[in-house]
Parts: C-alpha cells; sequence; structure tokens
C-alpha cells in the first residue's frame, strides 16, 4: 500500500512539472504601442502600426467572398471600413482572437433598411494553416481575419482594447 502511495506522489509530481514546462499560448509585449491597425483585403496583409510606423505585418486569410463590404449575415465577406478591438477571446475555438466591433451603427442600419441581420462576431483570430491546407484556400473564414497561431499569439500580446482598425479594400 504505500509502494502505492508513493508511485502516485511521484507521477503527480512529474505531471505538474510538465505541466509547469509547457509552452503557454499567453505572450508579453514591452514595445512601443500599436496605435492602429490597418488591414488591406487586396494585398491580404495586416499592419500594426505605432503611428506611421510599421511595428509588425502579417499576411491573412479573409472570408470566403473576400470582395465587397461585409453587409449580411452569412455573407461570408470581411467588412470594410473604420472600427476598433472590442474584446479579447482567451478560450477562442481558433486558438486565440480579439474582436473587431463590426457592425458599426451605419452597418446595423444598412441591414435594417434591408430587413437583414447585418452579422457579427468578427475576430483576428489563429489556425490559418489547419484550414488553409485542407482545400479551403486562403480565404476561408465566415468574414474573420485569419493568421497563424504563432501570429495571433503575438497580435493577442499587443493589441489592447480600443485600438482602432481601419479595413481597406
Amino acid at each position: 500500500m504505500q509502494f502505492w502511495n508513493r508511485r502516485q506522489a511521484i507521477l503527480g509530481a512529474i505531471a505538474v512539472g510538465l505541466a509547469a514546462c509547457a509552452p503557454s499560448k499567453f505572450r508579453r509585449y514591452n514595445g512601443p504601442e500599436v496605435t492602429r491597425v490597418e488591414i488591406h483585403k487586396g494585398a491580404r496583409k495586416m499592419y500594426l502600426l505605432h503611428h506611421d510606423k510599421v511595428l509588425k505585418q502579417y499576411d491573412v486569410g479573409l472570408g470566403a467572398a473576400p470582395v465587397g463590404h461585409k453587409q449580411f449575415e452569412g455573407d461570408s465577406k470581411t467588412p470594410e471600413g473604420l472600427y476598433y478591438i472590442d474584446r479579447r477571446n482567451p478560450n477562442s475555438n481558433f486558438h486565440l482572437s480579439v474582436g473587431i466591433s463590426y457592425p458599426n451603427p451605419a452597418d446595423r442600419a444598412f441591414a435594417r433598411a434591408q430587413g437583414k441581420s447585418p452579422g457579427g462576431d468578427i475576430f483576428i483570430h489563429g489556425q490559418a494553416g489547419k484550414h488553409m491546407g485542407r482545400g479551403r484556400g486562403r480565404d476561408w473564414t465566415d468574414g474573420c481575419i485569419a493568421v497563424t497561431d504563432r501570429e495571433v499569439e503575438d497580435i493577442y500580446a499587443m493589441l489592447r482594447l480600443g485600438t482602432p482598425v481601419a479595413i481597406y479594400p
């Protein structure tokens, strides 16, 4: 009986030690503040800027229907316009994600005038590598902006709530 308890204690200590050594998806960032995010849909590029200086740039995947502004729920388009970072999701189904404030009041008014929902839940998120290799192509989201998991870890650390996001055609 004593052997069994000692064995359980040793195995428990090893498990705790291994868990402590596991890499975290949460990174730290101590550089210049990101004052603006620009997404250029046509070039499939995202830039994190400190005023006019590019701090980081990323290749991105977009909604499965990448041309044009998102207007309605289910249209698979990525929005265009001025938004801001409005939430952070550490438990995202896409590794990590930061929310973009779509729909804005103009988006809601347009959709309402058409008798439709504008949709929502637009994020910058990870897992691009997992989806792009499976016949889904470069643009595979329902309207979000996709990067690799490693990239979204950096983005998640760098962006703060309220950071402006400009999305261009």
